[in-house]
């Protein structure tokens, strides 16, 4: 970016800063262009949405509150307008739409539409007691309803395994602010593996690497993992048992390759029964992936190894194999 004042582009800087929200104060990772000739530091819409994310998410996470990712999703599992989510929850007729975009629910509204995320019958008894619905509406919206119910028992053992792997952790610090999405993990698996071939050290790299760099750029991770700082660098929590789902549901091959020196490990390939589901990111994460693939294509996995070693996400992190904090994210020094 050009500054304003003398023409000259302006570096990107970050630093540490504090705004207050609903009269509660938060540190952030402040991103502005500054002017060295003038002094001045300027920011565009852009990197404004940005800085706002990063205290909105930690409000959230505070409160409770629901991210937009978690509300968009709640109404597509029962294919209803924004404006019927308003009126089934009491809401004014915009503010559902206005929650997908951004905006952060009171706690009250947080609440509620925690309750129904956290239970399809709750959902049930708040069509049936609504009495803003005429009679048709219900009939509708109620079928919709237990067609999700038959799919959720239909599919319960498999949600029970990814609850396990993921513990049904809900957003935070440690994933990126979203609700870890098995779905787009497994998609970034198959992406990777697609276009890399990579063994299984590399994929965790590229994983690792994905994410933090997607919430440096948005203040979002993309698959909501949390990651430990493993004697072999970071990787995915429970890792083993993600990359076995991804190749049970088809998404990836996982074969046994000699690399040499008596060494044999995980190599992943893409499975020909899937292809790679773009429409489940956003233009930002689509970056994000074939950002990290542009970077680190020519190395092996021995070299993006020492390279995740020298990342203060490790670092810091790797005495007590801890779980890694996505502020991280803005120190790191390979992407």
């Amino acid at each position: 970016m050009k500054s304003p004042i003398t023409g000259k582009e302006m570096t990107l800087q970050i630093e540490k800063n504090i705004l207050e929200f609903r009269k509660e104060k938060f540190e952030y990772n402040h991103k502005s262009y500054f002017c060295a000739d003038s002094g001045e530091s300027f920011t565009t819409t852009e990197l404004d949405e940005f800085n706002l994310n990063q205290v909105y998410n930690q409000y959230r996470n505070k409160h409770n509150i629901p991210f937009p990712d978690q509300i968009i999703k709640l109404r597509n599992t029962f294919s209803l307008s924004s404006s019927m989510m308003s009126k089934i929850l009491g809401f004014g007729t915009n503010s559902y739409r206005n929650y997908e975009n951004g905006e952060v629910p009171s706690l009250a509204n947080g609440n509620l539409i925690n309750t129904v995320l956290n239970s399809i019958l709750n959902f049930k008894l708040l069509v049936d007691l609504n009495n803003d619905l005429n009679g048709e509406e219900k009939v509708k919206i109620l079928k919709k309803i237990e067609v999700v119910f038959e799919n959720y028992r239909e599919n319960e053992d498999d949600k029970k395994y990814v609850s396990i792997l993921f513990e049904n952790k809900l957003p935070n610090n440690y994933s990126g602010y979203r609700k870890p999405n098995m779905e787009k993990m497994s998609n970034m698996i198959l992406f990777f593996s697609e276009k890399l071939k990579p063994s299984e050290t590399m994929m965790n790299k590229l994983l690792f690497y994905s994410d933090f760099y997607n919430y440096k750029k948005t203040a979002y991770s993309i698959s909501g993992a949390n990651y430990i700082a493993h004697n072999f660098g970071p990787v995915p929590e429970r890792f083993s048992g993600i990359f076995d789902y991804a190749a049970n549901k088809e998404y990836i091959n996982m074969n046994m390759v000699d690399y040499g020196n008596g060494y044999w490990g995980k190599c992943f390939y893409k499975s020909a029964q899937k292809d790679f589901n773009q429409e489940l990111f956003s233009p930002d994460e689509i970056d994000s992936l074939n950002t990290i693939v542009n970077t680190f294509k020519d190395c092996n996995a021995t070299q993006i190894m020492k390279k995740s070693h020298e990342e203060k996400a490790w670092l810091e992190n790797e005495k007590n194999k801890s779980l890694i904090d996505y502020n991280y994210a803005f120190a790191l020094i390979h992407v």
